[in-house]
């Protein structure tokens, strides 16, 4: 099974858009034949958890000692399968590397610390490329500051995709394998 990382924001609550968008997600690519991994908390990580898990979709959520020290929380319900790191850096890095493709939603510092460094990776060719889908229109702007402020070649402008919405997100994923789109 070809599993996709998402990431996004542990803030949106259930009733919320970033959380049934962020739902949408999961039940898409759960629906699509994708398991899907997170870092298994809240928030969007627990959005696209509830959507896989409902869709009959296998959930993966990479949690963290050291996350539960800051915020003392759980992993989320719908995690099937959980991977365990003790610090964050080797969660983020696990999240990053052990995909087949990713998909970012709306979120913080940390989504943008896994975007980053993903990003970076492929730019370098240590992780080969695969879809890498920018939902919202908050990550366009960003990229877009750094691509017409000449910080970005255009070569790595391209490693991204941009979605405006979860149906788009999902379909470039599959497309880009070559697998047909279920909705």
């Amino acid at each position: 099974m070809k599993i996709i990382s998402i990431f996004g924001s542990a803030s949106p609550l259930p009733g919320s858009q970033a959380y049934q968008d962020a739902y949408e997600v999961g039940r898409l690519l759960a629906l699509a034949g994708y398991g899907v991994m997170t870092g298994g908390y809240a928030g969007t990580m627990a959005g696209v958890s509830q959507g896989a898990a409902e869709a009959g979709g296998h959930v993966i959520g990479v949690t963290s000692a050291q996350i539960e020290a800051y915020r003392q929380i759980p992993p989320n319900q719908w995690v099937a399968e959980e991977v365990r790191q003790n610090l964050l850096r080797d969660r983020v890095t696990y999240l990053v590397l052990h995909n087949d493709g990713m998909i970012v939603l709306p979120g913080g510092i940390g989504t943008l610390s896994e975007l980053a460094l993903a990003w970076s990776l492929m730019q370098v060719g240590d992780l080969p490329q695969r879809p890498f889908v920018l939902l919202g229109s908050t990550w366009r702007q960003m990229v877009d500051v750094l691509y017409n402020g000449n910080h970005v070649k255009t070569k790595d402008y391209a490693l991204l995709q941009f979605a405006d919405s979860p149906e788009t997100a999902v379909d470039m994923v599959v497309r880009w394998q070559g697998g047909k789109v279920v909705k």
